[in-house]
């Protein structure tokens, strides 16, 4: 299950206002990365953010895996109008609630929980309960101090996302990534063929 980040800060202009957005550069990512995927790896899509009735409740599962998964995946993101916060700990719980026991997740995230979830003790139980990996990526995270929304906010300081725990519990990578062809890169390594091709150059946190 790919775990996407469609949250309004996906769609923030910073001060170039002719730069693409985050969002503008994952549907690059994601046009680069899928193609070499779908063929080996069947694919679901959950996206968290936008269209619930208020902040925090926009999760919305686009479909389960599937195999050819490349042009359903870039229909849904290329349509996709960010809005809405970041539920991070309830995104991966109702990815896992359609895995099962086992199989892999990845999330991808430019950002730490504002809606009040706890990825730390999810990590924990999904450790404890499933054989489920879940593999995060950070794109250009923005670390907020005085996110007094998130109890966990203060466990990763700097460029790491809370999410962090969620990898670290379950025996995933979590990967920081800046530009286009580094979240590319993350997307094939983590949702390709279990880290088989793994290159160098792709700069893992932890």
């Amino acid at each position: 299950m790919l775990v996407m980040d469609g949250s309004a800060s996906m769609d923030e202009k910073g001060f170039d206002l002719t730069a693409p957005t985050r969002i503008d550069d994952a549907r690059a990512a994601m046009a680069l990365a899928m193609p070499q995927i779908a063929p080996i790896r069947r694919v679901g899509l959950l996206v968290y953010g936008p269209g619930g009735d208020e902040g925090c409740t926009g999760i919305s599962l686009r479909f389960a895996p599937v195999r050819d998964a490349a042009g359903p995946v870039a229909e849904e993101i290329g349509g996709l109008i960010p809005g809405g916060m970041t539920p991070l700990a309830a995104s991966v719980e109702a990815a896992a609630d359609v895995l099962g026991s086992r199989g892999i997740i990845v999330l991808v995230t430019d950002g730490n929980e504002t809606c009040g979830g706890r990825p730390c003790a999810l990590g924990r139980r999904l450790a404890e309960e499933t054989r489920l990996t879940v593999h995060v990526i950070g794109f250009r995270v923005a670390f907020d101090p005085f996110a007094w929304n998130s109890p966990e906010a203060g466990v990763f300081t700097g460029a790491d996302s809370v999410a962090k725990c969620l990898s670290d519990a379950t025996g995933g990578m979590y990967v920081n990534t800046e530009t286009v062809e580094e979240l590319a890169e993350a997307l094939r390594v983590t949702l390709g063929c279990d880290l088989i091709g793994m290159r160098p150059s792709l700069r893992r946190s932890g």
